[in-house]
């Protein structure tokens, strides 16, 4: 007889680990905010009322909390994405979108560091973040060359590599607010495809040209 192989479902939380649990993200939530995602797990703990193991049992790294953290913002992107899935200009949708990312990796200073970094890591607790950002991504992206406003050399991993890089010059740039804004322009004007096709070398080195 075989044997089943589904998983086994997750055992719910007592209701003591859920309080504590819930009171680690939300002291998490403002100390990433306040002093960045670099801030200490001791202070988070400390905050939240328990020790450190505790945060542990809930978190084994400090990647497994930001991935907690950004949930809600994970959220909102993809349903932000499927609702510029019909937009009438597919090019200005993705490029609306990748500002969306901007916008929220901005909240928690070092996010964008560590986006850019787990997309490179499979073992990666944020590795559940990016992965889904990629393939709604990849869809706007994919909409977008099909309508022939972007151009078809263009990848959805060097889109959000290049997004993370504008939230990560912009955070470290604060007394620039426009910057994220006019660095997303340029990323449109590099995004969109050239009616007119490849310029002609020959042409390009011409006397004159």
């Amino acid at each position: 007889m075989a044997m089943s192989t589904a998983p086994t479902p997750a055992r719910p939380m007592r209701a003591d680990a859920r309080r504590n649990y819930d009171r680690l993200l939300g002291e998490a939530r403002v100390s990433f905010a306040a002093h960045g995602t670099d801030a200490s797990l001791e202070d988070v703990a400390r905050r939240a009322g328990v020790g450190i193991g505790t945060l542990y049992r809930h978190f084994p790294n400090r990647h497994a909390l930001m991935n907690a953290v950004f949930q809600d913002a994970l959220t909102e992107l993809l349903d932000r994405s499927g609702e510029l899935a019909h937009a009438e200009q597919p090019c200005s949708a993705l490029v609306e979108w990748l500002g969306a990312i901007v916008t929220h990796a901005g909240e928690y200073r070092g996010l964008a560091q560590a986006l850019m970094s787990a997309s490179a890591d499979e073992t990666s607790a944020l590795t559940s973040c990016h992965v889904p950002l990629r393939q709604a991504g990849a869809r706007l992206l994919a909409r977008a060359q099909s309508s022939g406003s972007v151009r078809a050399d263009v990848s959805i991993d060097d889109l959000l590599q290049l997004t993370n890089a504008i939230a990560l010059a912009a955070e470290q740039t604060p007394a620039d607010p426009a910057l994220a804004e006019r660095l997303l322009r340029l990323t449109l004007r590099g995004l969109k495809a050239d009616p007119t096709g490849p310029a002609d070398p020959a042409r390009s080195h011409a006397p004159g040209g």
